[in-house]
């Protein structure tokens, strides 16, 4: 291509473009461009700035409010648990004192080593009714095989069917006994896992109020033996520590108290359960099935079938067994 005919070109392309004074005159006089359309974000008509509302100053005082509330009780609990962290450390090394409550400590110690025994007691007894219910089971089977051989054996039948009878007996019995025994375990499990539990709860609560109390009284007394203790601060201290030392009496009485009813309350449902689990289990393995029925119903224990009755001896087909004759004393030969 020639240099004539590029320069044609060029210029066939500029007599297309608009002209210069045009565009200019658009810009200036504020008419609308070609590219009508616009990506600028238009919010919507229901949205209002919440400076705008009439409440919007009194909201965000609100939300600031409760975010330094929020701050604020950080800031304490984080305190606080320095200090009782710093209290239990210094105990364990011996350069604290604490304050005990001889009697108080004692009971709670009994408290705990009580629930470490009914809590195994607990485990043993649940482990013997799943035995007894294995066992009682294996006899239910057991009877129906009998019943199904007395159809199958004719010259058998009696033998059979008093086998059968003897077991299904017997099957009723255990299932009350397993009635009995699951009263007892149901009771026992709410009085350690549910009255103790209650009771070692407030127990917890009231020595994390002594450790509190013991780590603001170490504050206090060398705030009284520093320099500055009579000031501002040492006055802040001594009004946590009278605080304090009110919070944990109170938890101190209320341990008391529910160490007091849970020794009255435990007694009494012991009391009631040992002599129905001693009742229930005496009268089961010596066959005494009024025994049993009376243990139960005296109890009101839930669930409890009526026992079987009294199965009566074999009478037509008597073991006969021999023995050589031998002469009673006083008898002549």
């Amino acid at each position: 291509m020639s240099k004539w005919q590029s320069e044609r070109s060029i210029h066939e392309m500029l007599k297309d473009t608009p002209p210069l004074r045009e565009s200019s005159d658009s810009i200036t006089s504020g008419t609308e461009a070609k590219f009508s359309t616009s990506r600028s974000m238009s919010f919507p008509s229901a949205y209002v700035s919440p400076e705008m509302t009439p409440n919007g100053a009194a909201n965000t005082s609100t939300l600031l409010r409760s975010s330094s509330t929020k701050l604020e009780n950080l800031k304490n609990w984080s305190v606080s648990t320095y200090k009782c962290t710093k209290q239990l450390l210094y105990e364990k090394l011996g350069k604290s004192s604490r304050t005990v409550d001889t009697e108080l400590e004692a009971q709670i110690e009994m408290l705990r080593e009580t629930q470490r025994k009914y809590l195994n007691v607990l485990r043993l007894s649940t482990a013997l009714a799943a035995q007894l219910s294995a066992a009682s089971n294996t006899q239910r089977a057991l009877g129906e095989a009998f019943a199904d051989l007395a159809q199958k054996s004719p010259e058998l039948q009696t033998q059979f069917l008093y086998n059968a009878d003897t077991q299904r007996s017997l099957t009723r019995n255990g299932e009350t006994l397993l009635a009995a025994l699951h009263f007892f375990n149901s009771s026992l499990h709410t009085l350690a896992n549910k009255s103790m539990e209650d009771t070692l709860l407030t127990i917890r609560q009231y020595e994390a109020a002594r450790v509190e109390y013991d780590a603001y009284r170490s504050e206090a007394e060398a705030a009284g033996t520093g320099v500055g203790g009579s000031g501002a601060g040492g006055e802040g201290v001594a009004a946590r520590l009278e605080r304090q030392r009110s919070v944990y009496g109170r938890l101190r009485d209320d341990s008391a108290v529910k160490l007091k009813l849970l020794h009255e309350n435990r007694v009494k449902v012991m009391n009631k359960q040992l002599l129905l689990f001693h009742n229930a289990i005496s009268a089961y393995f010596s066959g005494n099935n009024v025994a049993l029925e009376a243990a139960v119903r005296h109890f009101s224990v839930p669930g409890a079938l009526p026992v079987a009755p009294q199965q009566p001896p074999v009478t037509s087909h008597p073991i006969v067994t021999t023995h050589p004759s031998v002469p009673h004393a006083g008898t002549p030969p």
